[in-house]
């Protein structure tokens, strides 16, 4: 079972409930997606044993096969490649903005004159280890570097179907989230009861109820807010999984980087039940 944690926003828990989860089950796999700024690993502490480069497939091209007939710039959906053509006798030329590709190759494919092939461009790093029972894998992209979905795609690549995975998915609603979150068979949509909370999970649900996956809701720092996101997930018919409340020792204990559940043992069943409600749900 593939189940990605998510939200509108970021500071809500993601991490607290995608870590907890996956120590709760053991035998799991953890794959966090946030790569712009993974974080699930000081609280694992993970073991890392393999790093690999990850990279994004951008355009190469040579100049003494192309007649700038403008084909790669017409295929070209991002604007990542500017030609222009040759006026009055005059040579024309080409441009590729490396930062704009998004690596589908239709540029290559189509070029009718064998003028592009495909380089590797590194955009960040994969690694992979262990945290105890737990299978690690987490990215990071380069500083500078903006192509989030290909290095989650890339992530993703490890993901072990034969035990449960657990996906710590980027804040948001935009192309990363949808990266991280496709393929999975539930989606955890952690919120907090604030307005900006409310505001950005009622985006959140409507981007996962377009992609079909089903979901529920967690609820973080409970007591800190009102009661406005408890009405709108009955009104919406949202299940409200768990709530975990606002706590001076849960506070404690991440400022620590120890997970809930190695600081408050209690806490182990919650997230077991979770899982299970999740469980049937899909049964």
């Amino acid at each position: 079972m593939i189940i990605s944690v998510a939200s509108g926003k970021g500071g809500t828990g993601k991490t607290t409930v995608a870590v907890n989860l996956a120590l709760a089950l053991g035998n799991a796999q953890y794959l966090d997606c946030d790569v712009e700024e993974p974080n699930g690993h000081l609280f694992l502490k993970p073991v890392i044993t393999e790093r690999k480069t990850a990279t994004l497939l951008i355009p190469e091209i040579d100049e003494s096969k192309c007649t700038y007939c403008g084909t790669c710039g017409d295929v070209c959906a991002y604007s990542a490649i500017a030609v222009l053509k040759p006026r009055n006798g005059g040579k024309g030329g080409i441009m590729s903005f490396p930062h704009l590709c998004h690596g589908c190759g239709a540029c290559a494919y189509f070029c009718p004159n064998g003028a592009i092939t495909e380089i590797d461009k590194p955009i960040g790093i994969i690694e992979h280890g262990a945290s105890g029972d737990i299978n690690f894998v987490h990215g990071k992209l380069n500083v500078g570097e903006i192509m989030v979905p290909p290095i989650i795609s890339q992530v993703k690549e490890h993901i072990k179907p034969d035990v449960p995975v657990i996906i710590d998915a980027p804040p948001g609603t935009s192309c990363p989230v949808i990266e991280a979150i496709k393929g999975s068979d539930y989606c955890i949509m952690v919120t907090e009861p604030t307005p900006f909370g409310l505001n950005d999970l009622q985006l959140a649900v409507k981007v996962i109820r377009q992609m079909g996956i089903p979901f529920g809701v967690v609820m973080n720092k409970e007591g800190i807010g009102d009661d406005k996101t408890d009405e709108f997930c009955r009104n919406e018919g949202i299940s409200m999984l768990m709530k975990i409340p606002f706590s001076h020792d849960i506070a404690v204990s991440y400022s620590k980087g120890e997970p809930i559940i190695s600081s408050l043992p209690e806490y182990k069943h919650a997230f077991l039940s979770l899982y299970d409600e999740i469980r049937s749900v899909l049964a």
